[in-house]
């Protein structure tokens, strides 16, 4: 009998059968590829520094990575940081990272919270300028940003900024720690907060109080001493009631160099400098400068309102020691500038 029915196919050559397998070939050779891309691209080679800027995407930096030769595969990269969860969590900032790390250590590194904090010290007597310098090399802020902020955005966290025109002589001189990439609002307040705790504190009940900053920013850039700071606060006083002009060298210093101490190389005041045109000039000028012209530490707040009265009506700093000398008359201040300048 001759039989009608059709021949198995068998199991193994069935489409069902040949779509498994593929499907499992791509599924092992993915994963071994996932676990390869995952690995140092190389035992050891040179660090790299690698900068995540304010709101960038982690794909951006995922081509950054690859470009730089420190991961094998973008999408690699992309696809641990998703499943790690942290995709959303890198950190502005600048690194040290090598060929050496593997694709879990890089995300790591870039994800730490806290791992791009710099310990930034603002010495007594900086200005704006020079500040905004020093926090833009850090990478701390962009260059400029202290510069162009509108001192009335920050009138209502800091009522005593009403009615102030430069934020020069805010920015209290101390040692911080600033994430780098920060937002100048954040960096600000943090100046801030530390002036109203501690120069505010003896300012608060001056009637004139922003004059007394201005000149606490004079005796900070003048007069090293305490005591000595205090009697030259009395003789500018004495000398402002008098309807003297003050003349103040560090004011000509502060209107050559554009407002900046720390970078400026023709600091030193000349004669031909005291007719420079400024309202900074305080040889030309009568009166306070428009603004301070650094940022006073505690000490040169406290001497401001704490001034002592004496028969001086003149000071000078020796060149050699930087001693402040004193004098009564004019011609004893003459006599001491030949002998100590």
């Amino acid at each position: 009998m001759i039989s009608h029915e059709k021949p198995q196919l068998l199991f193994w050559r069935s489409p069902l059968f040949l779509s498994v397998v593929f499907g499992g070939l791509i599924f092992v050779f993915g994963v071994a590829y996932f676990f390869y891309g995952l690995q140092p691209i190389s035992s050891d080679g040179d660090i790299q520094t690698f900068q995540i800027t304010r709101g960038e995407r982690f794909a951006g930096i995922g081509a950054r990575l690859s470009q730089g030769g420190l991961i094998k595969s973008i999408s690699v990269f992309k696809m641990y940081s998703l499943v790690s969860g942290r995709a959303q969590r890198f950190q502005p900032g600048t690194y040290e990272l090598d060929v050496s790390m593997s694709v879990p250590q890089i995300v790591r590194t870039l994800t730490t919270h806290g791992s791009n904090e710099v310990e930034i010290t603002i010495p007594e007597g900086y200005t704006l300028r020079d500040i905004d310098s020093l926090l833009s090399e850090a990478l701390v802020i962009d260059e400029g940003e202290l510069i162009q902020t509108q001192v009335e955005d920050l009138v209502s966290g800091f009522p005593f900024l009403e009615g102030v025109d430069s934020l020069e002589g805010f920015l209290f001189p101390d040692t911080y720690r600033f994430e780098r990439q920060s937002l100048v609002s954040q960096v600000l307040s943090r100046f801030l907060e530390n002036f109203r705790d501690k120069a505010w504190l003896h300012l608060r009940d001056e009637e004139d109080w922003y004059d007394r900053l201005i000149l606490a920013s004079f005796l900070e850039r003048e007069v090293p001493k305490f005591e000595d700071r205090r009697l030259v606060a009395g003789v500018l006083l004495k000398r402002l009631d008098l309807g003297m002009r003050l003349q103040v060298d560090a004011t000509i210093s502060y209107a050559k160099c554009n407002g900046t101490f720390f970078e400026c190389e023709e600091g030193r005041v000349l004669r031909e400098d005291l007719d420079i045109s400024s309202p900074y000039n305080t040889y030309e000028r009568r009166g306070w400068t428009p603004t301070p012209i650094s940022s006073p530490g505690e000490e040169a707040v406290r001497a401001a309102v704490t001034p002592r009265k004496s028969s001086y009506l003149y000071y000078l700093s020796a060149r050699d020691t930087g001693e402040t000398i004193f004098s009564r008359t004019l011609d004893e201040h003459n006599t001491n500038r030949v002998k100590y300048l």
